[in-house]
């Protein structure tokens, strides 16, 4: 059962009339998630985990300290407070210390759905059972994971402020294995509406690529031109929510940082057909009302037409610079002004080329220019004459995100679709995706690899 919002706002009332410290923020979060994972074509496990936690900070004589429990009873909770004054006694001054939030207003944002939240233990059996038969009928090996859950998320400070928000998700990801390990196809989709989730969709895209994928040949490494379906677009693009922070802008550790402390503000860095903004009522990807500072959120364009708009700036780092305090994305939309391209039209548009499903085990090699490395996966496939030739042995890369989608780089842009990445996301701290397929001119693989 999630906190409803009255047990939310009493519990912080409670919790700060133990506080005697001058200053202090809570946070709380009610998590219901349940899930069935099946691989080899049969389930393996299921389960349901219920659970409230609540977190406290709190600032005694500038010192700063969190405690946390998942007790919420009048005891637990002046324990919590006892742990957390007694740990400030000791700590070091907090040198970027700024006094919590008073009243805010907040938007309300639709994100929840009741029947998603609550999706039945057969409703699940029966959407696995016929991603299952799928997958036999096709003769692949099927596995994944089908998982639902609610949150209830809030926020509130000694200083008055108070702020409650629920939502929901429902996520599929399957992956289909031919018999003879040579070929591999994955698909992964999520939504805050469960009857939106088309389970039926992420099971046949799986076991199309599995099917094409059998048998790669090898190719050279090299830079070549890649038609990035939508998965791919977001397992890359979906990183870059982290690397609008003004401070790492303002020191020189940004992809957005200038000579002299100067920040690239203005300066057309990505395609100017391509747009990236966060907006919380966006139906498709609503976010939250609120970060996790507990500034409002809001509609917030970061690239316009291809320029820097828009830098996040904390409340401490905007106190330092005398900015305004700005909340971070909420979630990630990117959106062209150009005609959308089909992935069929792009791959009809491509005279030689790699068609990428999908990217895995991403990692920063460096964050100034926005540079990660990692490995294609379950299904990678060479175009030739504007079709699919033939499945292709997999990459690993490095490549420049920014010198990505440089002007000059971007060929094509696709409609944006929901997706979600498929390393490092689930419900809690990660942010939902809106994003297209691209055509991008030039994409640098440096090595084979093994994977499947």
């Amino acid at each position: 059962m999630l906190l409803s919002e009255q047990d939310a706002g009493a519990i912080s009332k409670q919790l700060f009339s133990h506080v005697k410290a001058a200053d202090a923020e809570v946070s709380f979060q009610s998590r219901d998630l349940s899930h069935l994972r099946f691989a080899a074509n049969a389930f393996t496990t299921a389960g349901r985990r219920e659970d409230a936690s609540v977190s406290l900070t709190v600032w005694v004589d500038g010192r700063k300290a969190t405690a946390s429990t998942n007790e919420l009873d009048d005891a637990s909770l002046r324990a919590l407070v006892a742990e957390a004054e007694r740990a400030a006694a000791v700590s070091p001054v907090d040198r970027e210390y700024v006094p919590s939030l008073g009243p805010q207003e907040y938007i309300p944002v639709d994100s929840y759905v009741e029947t998603t939240a609550s999706v039945s233990v057969g409703q699940r059996a029966q959407a696995v059972s016929d991603v299952i038969a799928a997958c036999e009928k096709q003769k692949v090996l099927g596995a994944g994971y089908h998982d639902t859950q609610g949150l209830a998320d809030a926020h509130a400070t000694k200083n008055r402020n108070f702020g409650y928000h629920r939502m929901s998700e429902a996520g599929l990801s399957v992956t289909a294995r031919t018999p003879d390990g040579s070929g591999s196809g994955y698909f992964n989709r999520d939504h805050h509406d469960v009857a939106r989730l088309d389970t039926a969709r992420i099971a046949r895209e799986a076991i199309d690529r599995a099917l094409r994928s059998r048998e790669p040949r090898p190719l050279d490494p090299g830079v070549y031109t890649v038609v990035l379906e939508p998965q791919a677009v977001a397992d890359l693009v979906g990183l870059l929510r982290f690397a609008f922070d003004a401070r790492s802008a303002d020191e020189g550790r940004s992809p957005f940082s200038a000579p002299a402390g100067r920040t690239r503000l203005g300066e057309k860095i990505f395609d100017e057909r391509l747009s990236v903004h966060s907006d919380p009522w966006h139906p498709e990807v609503p976010g939250a009302p609120f970060t996790a500072a507990g500034v409002p959120a809001r509609k917030t364009h970061l690239i316009r037409a291809g320029a820097l708009e828009t830098l996040v700036y904390t409340r401490f780092w905007a106190q330092q610079r005398d900015k305004e305090a700005t909340p971070g994305p909420v979630n990630l939309i990117m959106e062209g002004t150009a005609k959308a391209a089909s992935l069929d039209e792009m791959i009809a548009d491509t005279k030689k080329g790699l068609l990428v499903s999908r990217f895995w085990y991403l990692r920063p090699t460096d964050p100034r220019t926005a540079s990660y490395t990692g490995l294609t996966r379950d299904g990678l496939f060479w175009i030739e004459d504007g079709k699919v030739a033939h499945p292709v042995r997999n990459f690993r890369f490095n490549q420049s995100v920014l010198q990505m989608l440089a002007p000059g780089n971007v060929d094509l842009i696709g409609a944006p679709e929901r997706v979600s990445r498929s390393e490092g996301g689930g419900f809690l701290g990660a942010v939902s995706l809106l994003l297209p397929a691209l055509k991008v001119k030039e994409f640098r693989f440096t090595s084979p690899s093994d994977a499947v």
